[in-house]
């Protein structure tokens, strides 16, 4: 074992790296701690292999959706019936449809419709329950009592039932089935950050800022909100299956998506009749939809063990 270089003033120090400063045990500012923890978090969810192929495959899903028109073969649109129900080949890898549309181009561009849909519920859903939640946790009382009924109501149907119930009455469209996929996924999370808040309302460091001087809405965003969107976060990146999954039953059942657009589960219904003799119609995008899924399981895994440190990690 060598010793370490020497000076005339003293031992030399090995220089500090960017990795040392974001791991350091004492960090002297408030970013290089925010840093620190990021990285950390980083670090953790690195060492989880499936959670990685799941983020590579979100990122792909992403990267497919943007460069759509590039990459895709063919148009999406484009019918030739003499080419109809080609299995897969070098000309079509994936095959084609019954009207002779390219299934991998039509893969391609759907992937945009899921990611709209994915994106925009997980958006709203997690916002409307954070709000409805938190209030009726801190408020307590007839408030508590009032949005937890209604919770419950909202509850005590069938999540992919309800939608069906809320896209008939508004008409199938993209956009109904977002609205109906939003309004139908926000009670769990209402229920999770009500428990999270009922946890803290009456902290000390709530009491201290109360006695300070902070009002209801300030203690409520302030302070009790940035400590819910974690647990949030990692229930919306498991709940992003389901959404999926719902989304693909409306476009099934006809009230999602509408034709020509190439939604994946709209392209399973498409293919259904033609299942036995040309299992690739309904097959290609079915594959594509289980793939996407369990992406997302394995991406709400990783962020669980980084975000939720009352999670077992084993």
């Amino acid at each position: 074992m060598t010793a370490a270089p020497t000076s005339p003033d003293g031992p030399q120090t090995r220089p500090q790296t960017r990795r040392d400063w974001l791991l350091s045990d004492a960090p002297q500012t408030r970013r290089q701690a925010r840093l620190g923890a990021i990285y950390q978090g980083w670090l953790t969810f690195r060492a989880n292999k499936l959670a990685m192929l799941g983020l590579v495959i979100l990122v792909l899903l992403i990267g497919m959706a943007i460069l759509a028109p590039w990459i895709a073969p063919q148009s999406p649109y484009a019918q030739n019936l003499a080419d109809r129900l080609q299995p897969p080949s070098a000309a079509h890898w994936l095959g084609t449809d019954a009207l002779g549309r390219d299934i991998l181009s039509r893969l391609i561009h759907g992937s945009r419709i899921t990611l709209f849909i994915v994106g925009t519920v997980a958006l709203i859903a997690p916002i409307i329950g954070l709000f409805i939640g938190t209030v009726a946790g801190f408020a307590g009382g007839w408030v508590d009592q009032v949005l937890m009924r209604i919770t419950d109501i909202f509850l005590a149907f069938p999540k992919l039932i309800l939608a069906l119930a809320f896209v008939a009455a508004l008409g199938p469209s993209i956009g109904n089935a977002v609205l109906a996929l939003a309004l139908t996924a926000w009670p769990p999370y209402a229920r999770l950050a009500r428990a999270e808040t009922l946890t803290i309302r009456n902290a000390d460091f709530i009491a201290a800022a109360r006695l300070q001087g902070a009002g209801r809405l300030r203690l409520l965003i302030g302070h009790i909100w940035p400590l819910c969107v974690s647990s949030l976060i990692v229930r919306v990146a498991l709940d992003m299956a389901g959404i999926i999954l719902s989304a693909a039953g409306l476009g099934f059942l006809g009230l999602g998506a509408q034709p020509p657009l190439p939604e994946w589960g709209a392209m399973i219904s498409d293919g259904r009749a033609y299942i036995l003799d040309f299992w690739w119609v309904a097959a290609m995008p079915g594959l594509a939809i289980f793939t996407v899924s369990m992406a997302f399981n394995l991406l709400g895994d990783g962020l669980r063990d980084v975000l939720d440190p009352k999670g077992d990690k084993s």
